[in-house]
């Protein structure tokens, strides 16, 4: 993803690069500024390469079968939500981006549907909580593999998939959410009935600006392929 000019790595590479520029001035000697100034870049360059591969990291929240159909809670167009999900798992495995899969343990269904199935390489995490991050070694995964942006898609929309951006939020990740990569279904309060649409849209502009920054998969996909150029 882009880099921030507010991220605190990118400052204290700048700061260094300031900082012995200003030596290589003051020194004034010829001999000296080209070994400093090519180790300067050799770092520069390693640690730019380290960042694209490691920094930014999908997380796929519960595409599991009893979502789909003829599973004991079906959802609406989990098919759509699903593919999607699947092109950005594609698209991470291209560009060897890492992957963490999610899941609940509940039974019928529980295996990990084929749109994102997992390699045997990638990460699964099984859960007891809608919070992906509570009772399991996500977190330290995430920290031991230096990653700092997520990509989050997956289902519930108003559940675990809110939940898992809620908490990476407060756990100070940046959090990019694929809008058409979610599903949720119809709620009942009382005798109110809210169409899935309404659930899954409404919980999208709540996350909005605060919590993540909301963009389609094919947006996703094309912002990922730009900064792999």
């Amino acid at each position: 993803m882009h880099k921030n000019e507010n991220d605190p790595l990118f400052c204290k590479l700048f700061t260094a690069f300031v900082f012995l520029t200003s030596l290589n001035q003051i020194l004034k000697l010829s001999a000296m500024k080209i070994p400093i100034l090519s180790l300067l870049l050799f770092l520069l360059m390693g640690l730019s390469s380290n960042l694209q591969a490691q920094k930014t990291a999908l997380l796929i929240i519960d595409v599991q079968e009893f979502y789909f159909p003829g599973g004991r809670m079906q959802l609406e167009n989990p098919e759509v939500a699903g593919m999607n999900a699947g092109l950005l798992l594609n698209q991470f495995r291209d560009m060897e981006y890492p992957v963490y899969h999610v899941r609940h343990n509940f039974e019928p269904g529980g295996n990990i549907h084929q749109y994102v199935r997992p390699l045997g390489e990638e990460r699964v995490f099984s859960k007891d909580q809608v919070n992906a991050f509570a009772d399991t070694e996500l977190l330290s995964a995430l920290r031991k593999d230096s990653v700092e942006n997520l990509v989050i898609c997956g289902m519930q929309t108003h559940m675990c998939v809110e939940a898992a951006v809620r908490a990476a939020r407060d756990l100070g990740f940046t959090c990019i959410l694929a809008s058409d990569a979610c599903a949720t279904r119809a709620l009942q309060y009382e005798e109110h009935i809210i169409p899935a649409a309404h659930v899954h849209f409404s919980t999208l502009n709540t996350l909005q600006g605060s919590y993540a920054r909301v963009a389609s998969t094919e947006a996703i996909i094309r912002e990922l392929g730009d900064d792999n150029d």
